[in-house]
């Protein structure tokens, strides 16, 4: 029996019931041991993130895909999970803590992570409840959490395994130090942005008495960062500098702190830029860290000024002046700059104020590349500090040869080159954080500062003996290096589980480009390291979601879009087809709310397409196979099935989520919506019992569940509610088989049909382009016709004329006078227009138009062909210009046609 549907459909009553459903079931991971594996894992969102439009677009390619493998039987299996988010996590507490008057530092490290635990059971769910209303099917009955017990087991391995190989080992290097976090963060967690700052010259005198070659007794250093100039241990010249070569190796003194130095000769150093000379404190800057290197200095004798808090701090030689002890950063810079001036030392810079006289000021103006934390919100300080690195050269070369062995697929290709650059130049990985919140560095200290690693301390202490005293690293783990475990850690690694043997290597990752290097190369790494396999065997990369004008969402622009919102607008199956129909291997999606309520609509058309099957008393099918069909329209219905079936095979396998939603869309909408249902409305209107009845009802029932089927990875809900309408099925639409037609089309049947189409879409866009209204019957002469115009006009007079509204078709000469001609394949029809329309009136209405749409097009392929105008307007101007250009074009195309049948 039929369940009768709704007069309007409403996704809101039917998404979070069918949700349910499924979860509550166990529909998402359905018991097929001796089914062959699919595998993907989610990218793991942060604990304490809520879904945003990238997540939306993330998930609903994933789930795409693990709908359609699960429909052509696999065993489809969705890991997911969230990821403890050390910084993020640790900020929320934090502040939660704080405003009840709580302060981290005094509760202690044991209590304040119960609060995180708590707030995690609490709060921490936000974002996995929302992937529900996606529609995200992700096997939630194994649902992971990076901090969970055996998670935690699985890091602590990797890092003790990697540091048994000589792959993690503790350096002093520079970091990007989070003076807000107080903790070091990855280049990757590094925000440049422009600042409006200044460029400082200064007199750094010659020692002894020695001077250059022009006599002066100085050199001129500048810099961007005066402060740093406390902790400064070298000015460097180019070593073909002829202006300094006299002076390499000499001393020279800094200015406010009277620290001697030596004048040394690196290639860092550009000879035209400047003055030709840069001040080197290899303790602030990663360049002159590298400088200092060169030129002898270790790490460990780097002179350190500023605090964990960016405050100036007394060096190790003592040198600094004590009224700058304290100073925030920015704060010295001023005194810096006052002290430099006031001892002659700033060289002024001179300038022109509007009246045309010279100006002479500290600084010469700047805007300043700075960088900030992506979470803190501060300027990042390079900081020297003893840190944890992993050996990230070593193991990025597996990696770069699985890609290279095609291993590792990297879908669009184009991204191969980004990722080789990077792997190749890559640099060591500080994987420690000075943070409470994570996996705890699993490395014991004794009393001399030896260092022990053992996955507890019991095996710690067995190491360093009885009698020694241990204390453990306070730092943990950046969350990266955990969430790189993601692919095989969730299986149940390192312990040998079945689950483990099946589901890898995963079949494919699906991630946004942003993390290629944050997630996607380390994943690489760890997978092949430690199972000896990639962790996965395709890997594709969509782009972002960008706001309607192509501009990058940010909540400072007030152009992001909520996911949520339009979910309970226009219901989750409209915004997963909107982002299927725009993601085309890569470029960035252009949110387009307009386009996301047409996919409502569309799944509105389904909707009412259903309630026509149940009114004329077509049903569920009971066969995966096509039923028996003799009528032409019933034979060409089945072939076009097979078409999209293979259509989206292709599609999904190339992942080309746009083709497969265009292929799925176009069936739906045109070919059984709008012909299929109409060619067969006169079959209903007939004996109910006759043949052409029956095998039409159970041919559109068979068809309207292939659709059902088809449409289901992209549109869930509405799909699953009416799998179930059309009556009793033994097993959910999630569970179903994707088609298999195996059916035998007369290929004259289908030409028929096909025929017609053409004729009644030529006919229709004819009528259109000369103001004919839809409805108007017209004679129509066909002198030379086909042998199968003739045999469709002689068996489907009654279907050309409700179609093509033709009526009636004449083998033979057209009378003269005013006509239009249309195609049908090779057939050529004349279409008498005397009495229809004006037809003067109409070429003037016409040639007007196309005058008008003329202009517009040259007048903007003028200003698209000035390369002043493609390179300085702004990208979304250009892009809108071309898209004007094609629309012109084409419209000028199209009155040209128009006026073509006028004759």
């Amino acid at each position: 029996m039929t369940s009768q549907l709704d007069t309007t459909f409403d996704p809101a009553a039917i998404e979070k019931r069918w949700y349910a459903h499924w979860e509550e079931n166990g529909l998402f991971r359905p018991e097929r041991p001796d089914a062959e594996p699919f595998t993907i894992v989610n990218p793991p969102p942060n604990v304490t993130g809520s879904l945003h439009i990238g997540h939306a677009l993330d998930n609903t390619l994933q789930d795409i895909v693990i709908r359609y493998q699960r429909l052509k039987g696999k065993d489809a299996l969705w890991v997911v999970g969230t990821d403890h988010a050390g910084i993020a996590t640790q900020m929320v507490v934090e502040r939660n803590l704080e405003s009840q008057g709580i302060k981290r530092a005094e509760i202690g490290r044991e209590a304040f992570l119960q609060h995180v635990w708590e707030w995690k059971e609490q709060s921490g769910g936000t974002i996995t409840r929302q992937m529900r209303r996606l529609g995200c099917s992700m096997d939630w009955s194994r649902e992971q959490f990076t901090m969970d017990e055996h998670f935690s087991k699985a890091v602590l391995k990797v890092f003790v395994d990697l540091y048994n190989k000589g792959l993690i080992y503790r350096d002093k290097r520079l970091v990007n130090w989070d003076p807000k976090l107080k903790t070091a963060i990855s280049d990757l967690e590094v925000e440049t942005k422009d600042v409006k700052s200044g460029f400082w010259h200064f007199k750094y005198t010659l020692a002894d008495g020695v001077t250059l070659p022009d006599g002066r007794d100085y050199i001129e250093v500048a810099t961007t960062r005066p402060e740093t100039m406390l902790a400064d241990m070298a000015v460097a010249v180019h070593p073909d500098d002829a202006r300094y070569t006299p002076v390499i190796g000499k001393d020279i003194l800094q200015p406010i702190t009277g620290r001697r130095f030596k004048i040394v000769a690196d290639e860092h150093a550009d000879p035209e830029l400047g003055s030709g000379a840069v001040k080197i404190t290899p303790g602030h800057d990663f360049n002159d860290f590298e400088v200092g290197k060169r030129a002898g200095i270790k790490p460990a004798n780097m002179l350190n000024m500023l605090d964990q808090d960016a405050a100036v701090i007394q060096t190790a030689d003592g040198l600094v002046p004590e009224e700058f002890i304290g100073l925030d950063r920015f704060d010295a810079r001023k005194l810096v700059v006052e002290r430099m001036k006031e001892l002659g030392f700033l060289i002024p810079h001179i300038t022109k104020n509007k009246d045309g006289e010279e100006e002479l000021l500290d600084a010469e103006p700047r805007t300043v590349a700075t960088p900030f934390g992506d979470r803190g919100g501060v300027v990042i300080e390079p900081w020297l500090t003893d840190q944890w690195y992993v050996d990230a050269e070593t193991l990025a070369q597996p990696p770069m040869e699985a890609v290279r062995k095609g291993d590792i697929e990297i879908i669009p290709k184009t991204w191969e080159k980004t990722f080789f650059n990077w792997m190749e130049n890559i640099q060591p990985w500080c994987v420690s954080r000075q943070l409470w919140w994570g996996h705890q560095i699993p490395a014991w200290y004794d009393a001399d500062g030896k260092v022990y690693v053992a996955e507890s301390e019991d095996e710690a202490q067995a190491q360093a003996g009885d009698g020694a005293t241990l204390t453990r690293d306070p730092d943990v783990l950046d969350t990266w290096f955990s969430s790189a475990l993601w692919p095989f850690g969730t299986l149940g690694w390192p312990d040998d589980t079945e689950l483990l043997r099946k589901h890898y290597p995963n079949d494919l990752l699906i991630s946004g480009f942003d993390i290629l290097f944050f997630w996607d190369a380390r994943m690489a790494m760890q997978g092949i390291e430690f199972m000896g396999e990639v962790p996965w065997k395709r890997l594709y990369l969509h782009g972002l979601v960008r706001a309607a004008d192509g501009q990058k969402m940010s909540k400072s622009k007030g152009n992001v879009v909520d996911p949520l919102t339009l979910i309970d607008k226009y219901g989750a199956d409209a915004l997963r087809f909107f982002m299927a129909s725009m993601e085309s291997q890569g470029r960035d999606v252009k949110m387009d709310e307009k386009r996301v309520e047409g996919y409502r609509n569309f799944a509105t058309k389904l909707w009412n397409a259903a309630r026509f099957c149940q009114t004329n008393g077509i049903v569920a099918s009971d066969s995966v196979a096509a039923p028996e069909a003799k009528l032409a329209a019933n034979q060409w219905i089945i072939g076009e099935v097979t078409k999209t079936a293979e259509a989206l095979d292709k599609a999904m396998g190339d992942l080309r989520f746009d083709a497969a939603a265009s292929a799925i869309y176009q069936f739906t909408w045109a070919t059984f919506c709008d012909w299929y249902l109409e060619l067969i409305k006169p079959v209903f209107q007939g004996d109910p019992d006759a043949m052409p009845a029956k095998e039409t009802r159970a041919v559109a029932g068979w068809a309207l569940d292939q659709i059902l089927v088809m449409l289901h990875p992209f549109m869930p809900f509405v799909t699953e509610e009416l799998w179930h309408a059309q009556g009793k099925r033994p097993y959910e639409l999630i569970l179903a088989q994707w088609p298999q037609p195996e059916a035998r089309i007369d290929a004259s049947a289908t030409d028929a049909i096909d025929w017609v189409i053409q004729l009644t879409t030529a006919i229709r866009a004819a009528k259109n382009e000369l103001g004919i209204a839809p409805g108007a019957k017209l004679a129509a002469y066909c002198p030379a016709p086909s042998d199968l115009a003739r045999r469709v006009v002689e068996r489907s007079a009654a279907a050309i004329e409700r179609l093509a509204r033709l009526t009636p078709v004449a083998f033979n000469e057209a009378p003269a006078g005013a006509a239009m001609q249309v195609m049908a394949g090779e057939d050529v029809f004349i279409i008498p227009l005397e009495g229809v329309i004006d037809v003067e009136a109409e070429k003037a209405r016409l040639a007007k138009a196309k005058t008008a749409a003329e202009k517009e097009r040259d007048s903007l392929a003028k200003r698209l062909d000035n390369p002043k105008f493609v390179e300085k307007a702004k990208p979304e101007a250009v892009e809108k210009a071309r898209a004007d250009h094609a629309h012109h074009a084409a419209e000028v195309t199209r009155l040209d046609a128009a006026l073509a049948r006028l004759g």
